[in-house]
């Protein structure tokens, strides 16, 4: 196994990690229909578009700000 063979490994582990990371952030299944945050009726289009969400947008606005 040469330096190309070792790097090819390299890459390719961590873009399988970078992705396991990126979708471990973001939740998966039913959406919430009332914000966590405010209790503000979360619309049906952001439940559709953003499968597991829990924030309205303006709530999810902050919190990604912090």
């Amino acid at each position: 196994m040469d330096d190309c063979d070792l790097s090819s490994i390299h890459a390719d582990r961590f873009q399988r990690q970078a992705i396991a990371r990126a979708r471990s952030r973001y939740p998966t299944g039913e959406s919430r229909f009332e914000c966590v945050e405010c209790g503000n009726e979360i619309p049906e289009a952001r439940r559709k578009a953003v499968s597991g969400c829990t924030r309205c947008v303006p709530c999810e606005t902050k919190a990604e700000k912090t």
